[in-house]
C-alpha cells in the first residue's frame, strides 16, 4: 500500500502527476461522450470552471505555473494499449463491447484540446472551447487538477510527522464511516468521488478501504464499484455511472422554440435508450425541475430501471418518483433510486431507513468520502468546497440549469426565467450547497 504521507512530504510531483491517464475520469463521461459522438458530433460548446465557494480564492492559493504544468501534462496524455483493451473487451453493466469500434478508433487517437486560463478577482477563469465530444472530456481532469493543487498548496508547509498524523486521522475517519455503514442491511453503495477528491492516491485508498470494509458486490458485499475508470481497471472492480445534467443542458440550448425546449430533456433520453438498457436506463430528472419533468414525461420512461436524486430534498424527490411510478402502473419496489447529492453517513442511514423495502436503494458517495479532512488542519484549510466545470454555451447560445435547488441554478437571468416558465417551475426551497 502506498505511503501517502511520505509521498506528499517528498513533494516529488513528477512521479505523481495529478491526472495520469485519459481514463482517470468518471465512467459516465465516457458513456456520454460516445452518445455525443454519435448524435451531436459537430456541436460547438464552451465549458467553464465555476467556483461556487467564493471564499476559497483559488488564484491566491494555487501557483499559475503549477496549474499550467498539470493542465499541459494532461493535454499530452493518450490512451494506452492496455486501457484501450480494457475499454474494448471488458464487461460493463453485463454488456461486452459497450464502447463501439468507431468511438474507440476516435478515442485511441484523442488528446485533450487547448485551454484558456486567466486570473480575475482572486479566481481562475479556465475555459475550453471546441467540438462537444472533445471539450467535454476536460471536465473531470480540470476539476481533479484544481482540487488536488489546492490540497498540495495547504500541505506544502507541513512536516513529515504532521503529515503522518493528518493522514492517519483521515484514514480513521473514513474507516469509522465504513464501520457505521456495515450495519445497514442490503446496502448498495459506490464511490462517486472523482471530481472533487483530495487526490488521486487518496481516492484510490478510499476505494480499497470500501472494498475491504464493505465487500465487493460481486462477492455478496455492499460496495458496487467506483465511477473512476482507472481505479476500476487497476482494482478489477465495476466502473459505475450513467449520465449527467450536461446532456439536457446542451440539447436544451440547441432548441429553436419553446416547444422544442420543453421536449429537449426527453430527446436526450430517447437517444440514450437507443444505446443502453438495464441499469444504464436511469433517469436524472432535476435539470429543469423533477416535478415538471415527471408530470410531462412520456409513458415509455416509466418502464426505465430507476431514477437518480441529485438535488433538493432527497426524500421529496424519491416520494415524487414513487408516486409517479404508481400512477403509471409500475411497482416502485422493482425500481432503483440512486441518491447522490452531498451524502455522508447520517444522510445515507436516514434515506436507507426510509426507503429500504419500498424501492431498491443505492447510493453514490462523493466528496465526503474522498475529500473529508474537515477540522484536521488549521483554519480548516482542507475543508471541501463546491467547484464545478459546466457547459456554459452551445453553438453560441447560453446553457441553463435550474435544479431542484435554486442555489445550483446557472445561466443568464433572463434565460433562467424563460426556462422556469417553459418547464413550469414554481417556488423552490433553497438548500445550502456544501459540495
Amino acid at each position: 500500500m502506498v505511503d501517502i504521507a511520505t509521498r506528499v512530504y517528498n513533494h516529488k510531483w513528477q512521479i505523481d502527476p495529478i491526472v495520469r491517464s485519459l481514463i482517470d475520469t468518471d465512467f459516465y463521461k465516457l458513456l456520454m461522450c460516445q452518445s455525443v459522438f454519435r448524435n451531436k458530433p459537430d456541436t460547438q460548446v464552451t465549458f467553464s470552471l465555476i467556483n461556487r465557494s467564493k471564499s476559497i480564492r483559488l488564484a491566491e492559493l494555487i501557483d499559475e505555473a503549477e496549474l499550467r504544468e498539470q493542465l499541459d501534462y494532461a493535454r499530452g496524455l493518450r490512451l494506452t494499449r492496455g486501457e484501450s483493451t480494457w475499454l474494448r473487451g471488458n464487461t460493463f453493466y453485463g454488456k461486452r463491447q459497450m464502447f463501439r469500434p468507431d468511438f474507440m478508433a476516435w478515442f485511441e487517437n484523442f488528446q485533450l484540446p487547448p485551454y484558456h486560463l486567466e486570473k480575475r478577482d482572486g479566481q481562475y477563469e479556465l475555459t475550453f472551447e471546441g467540438s462537444w465530444p472533445e471539450v467535454m472530456l476536460w471536465e473531470i481532469p480540470a476539476l481533479a487538477i484544481l482540487m488536488e493543487l489546492r490540497s498540495r498548496a495547504v500541505l506544502k508547509s507541513m512536516g513529515r510527522f504532521e503529515l503522518q498524523v493528518l493522514y492517519a486521522r483521515g484514514m480513521t475517519r473514513v474507516w469509522e464511516k465504513i464501520e457505521a455503514l456495515r450495519g445497514l442491511p442490503n446496502l448498495k453503495i459506490a464511490d462517486f468521488g472523482t471530481r472533487r477528491r483530495h487526490s488521486f492516491l487518496w481516492q484510490d485508498w478510499c476505494v480499497q478501504a470500501m472494498l475491504e470494509g464493505l465487500g465487493d458486490v460481486a462477492k455478496g458485499g455492499a460496495f458496487t464499484g467506483t465511477s473512476n475508470c482507472l481505479i476500476a481497471m487497476r482494482r478489477d472492480i465495476e466502473a459505475v455511472g450513467t449520465n449527467a445534467h450536461e446532456l439536457p443542458m446542451v440539447y436544451a440550448a440547441l432548441a429553436e422554440t419553446d416547444a422544442e425546449l420543453r421536449q429537449a430533456p426527453y430527446r436526450v433520453l430517447a437517444d440514450w435508450q437507443e444505446e443502453h438498457e438495464g441499469n444504464l436506463r436511469i433517469i436524472l430528472p432535476d435539470t429543469y425541475g423533477t416535478r415538471g419533468f415527471l408530470k410531462h414525461a412520456p409513458d415509455w420512461l416509466a418502464g426505465w430501471t430507476g431514477i437518480r436524486i441529485d438535488s433538493g430534498d432527497p426524500v421529496a424527490g424519491a416520494e415524487t418518483a414513487i408516486d409517479w411510478w404508481r400512477a403509471r402502473g409500475e411497482d416502485p419496489r422493482e425500481k432503483l433510486v440512486i441518491f447522490s447529492d452531498g451524502l455522508d453517513v447520517a444522510e445515507i442511514q436516514r434515506l436507507h431507513a426510509r426507503f429500504a423495502g419500498r424501492v431498491k436503494v443505492s447510493f453514490g458517495w462523493g466528496t465526503l468520502l474522498t475529500n473529508d479532512f474537515r477540522g484536521l488542519v488549521p483554519d480548516d484549510g482542507l475543508a471541501p468546497f463546491s467547484l464545478v466545470c459546466k457547459a456554459v454555451a452551445a453553438n453560441g447560445r447560453p446553457t441553463v440549469k435550474l435544479s431542484d435547488n435554486p442555489q445550483k441554478a446557472m445561466g443568464p437571468a433572463d434565460q433562467i426565467e424563460r426556462y422556469k416558465r417553459v418547464f413550469e417551475v414554481g417556488a423552490q426551497q433553497s438548500f445550502d450547497v456544501l459540495v
